[in-house]
């Protein structure tokens, strides 16, 4: 890596023709020889003539760092100390997930008009761009600075959020902030019922009507409004199948965070309290909260997952801890007995738990070399029945399972589990009558 100025071959080329040329002009009385090298020898001259004493700085630095995939930003050149500099060409490695504009990533501009490099991210997660080659050029070309390595600058890549609407309520809300509707009545702005007045209603709620054509006092009811505690719990035990980035296809991860924040992101838009807990890799907890700046720091939990393996230790006494009345929704492709223990223990507490299923259909293993691509794909059609038995008995134990297809996926589930909690259960040791 050089960080001087030094001498173009173009000039050190034009000072040796130019060189020769006058010297055969001279010495075998040739007038054409210095025709000739006339170009040469003007070449030469204002490339000496334009030598640079200054030290130039260069910094790359990119117009956005946190992005959504799909989206795009612009890295731009900052040059100081450039009195000198007439050229400045940058090239940029390529970078997994990341598409560049140019595709070559090279990119050569004239002062003050920089090259700049659009860089637009097609996968979530952590990116470190490239490393850089910028080289300086004075006028004529006769002198270089460079080419100097640049670090490539570190991109935060949020999860894709699909459009996902969904016009179910989400069953037991726990709080009075939101726009859910709770089993018990309270200051809300739907009509729920009619009754007689009691003791400490208030006058506004009277209805006149039925008052009067009963001749005794009625109040109209309606429920509380209120917010719901959602956690969601994403498998990244490991990561099945193959990731194109956006536009290509997803792996089983690729589906889990995808979908995670697209859920997330309703819930907290419907003013409900949204928490995250990440199973395997790197591990990651997030607790219950509501706003804009909690579905950021959600956002930046899921950019962070890397797929993992738990400690075995860990892995056989996980436990996701729950409070009452929330509801759980777990992406996973279910291929991991500690996930599957984890979400049974919930059901059998009697918790709302759905099962997103983000396996892609034609999942497949990768083969190992010097193993039989047949024996892999017998073990891998094991594996996958085992997972429909698996799959089957959390459906018996009243856990939905359902792929997931993007906006109102949840819609039907939703709803059948608001049924489900508003069935009255019978006590412990209290025979149903």
């Amino acid at each position: 890596m050089t960080t001087r100025w030094r001498p173009t071959p173009a000039l050190a080329r034009a000072v040796v023709v130019g060189a020769v040329a006058v010297v055969a002009a001279v010495v075998g009385s040739a007038p054409t020889v210095m025709v000739l090298g006339a170009p040469f020898i003007l070449l030469a001259a204002f490339g000496l003539l334009h030598r640079p004493d200054s030290a130039p700085v260069v910094v790359a630095a990119l117009d956005h760092r946190w992005l959504h995939e799909g989206q795009g930003t612009t890295s731009r050149l900052t040059l100081r100390d450039g009195e000198d500099v007439e050229h400045v060409a940058r090239v940029m490695a390529p970078t997994p997930f990341v598409a560049l504009h140019p595709p070559t990533g090279l990119a050569a501009g004239l002062v003050p008009d920089l090259p700049t490099l659009e860089v637009g991210p097609r996968r979530w997660g952590r990116r470190v761009l490239g490393e850089e080659q910028v080289c300086l050029t004075t006028p004529w070309a006769g002198y270089r600075w460079g080419p100097v390595g640049l670090h490539g600058d570190g991109l935060r890549v949020l999860p894709h959020t699909q459009r996902f609407v969904s016009r179910a309520e989400t069953p037991r809300p726990v709080g009075l902030v939101g726009v859910n509707r709770s089993p018990r009545l309270g200051s809300g702005v739907e009509f729920a019922d009619i009754r007689p007045f009691r003791p400490g209603d208030r006058l506004r709620r009277i209805s006149w009507r039925v008052s009067v054509r009963s001749r005794e006092l009625h109040v109209t009811t309606s429920p509380a409004e209120e917010d719901s505690g959602v956690l969601l719990v994403v498998d990244a035990l490991g990561d099945h199948g193959h990731s194109g980035g956006l536009d290509g296809e997803a792996s089983s991860l690729d589906q889990g965070v995808r979908a995670a924040a697209a859920v997330a992101e309703h819930h907290v838009r419907a003013g409900d309290r949204v928490g995250l807990r990440i199973v395997g890799g790197d591990g990651g907890l997030l607790g219950l909260g509501a706003g804009t700046r909690h579905l950021r720091a959600i956002f930046d939990l899921l950019a962070g997952v890397r797929a993992g393996e738990l400690p075995e230790g860990i892995a056989q006494r996980i436990q996701l801890r729950v409070s009452g009345g929330s509801v759980v929704f777990v992406f996973s492709p279910m291929l991991g007995p500690a996930i599957v223990t984890a979400t049974a223990s919930l059901v059998q507490r009697g918790l709302p738990v759905v099962v997103v299923d983000t396996l892609p259909p034609d999942a497949s293993p990768r083969t190992p070399d010097g193993v039989d691509p047949r024996l892999v794909d017998l073990a891998w059609r094991m594996r996958r029945l085992e997972r429909d038995q698996v799959l089957a008995g959390l459906e018996a134990l009243g856990c939905p399972v359902i792929p997931w297809r993007g906006g109102g996926t949840l819609d039907d589930v939703l709803r059948r589990l608001a049924r489900r909690a508003d069935v009255p259960r019978a006590l412990p040791g209290v025979a149903a009558p």
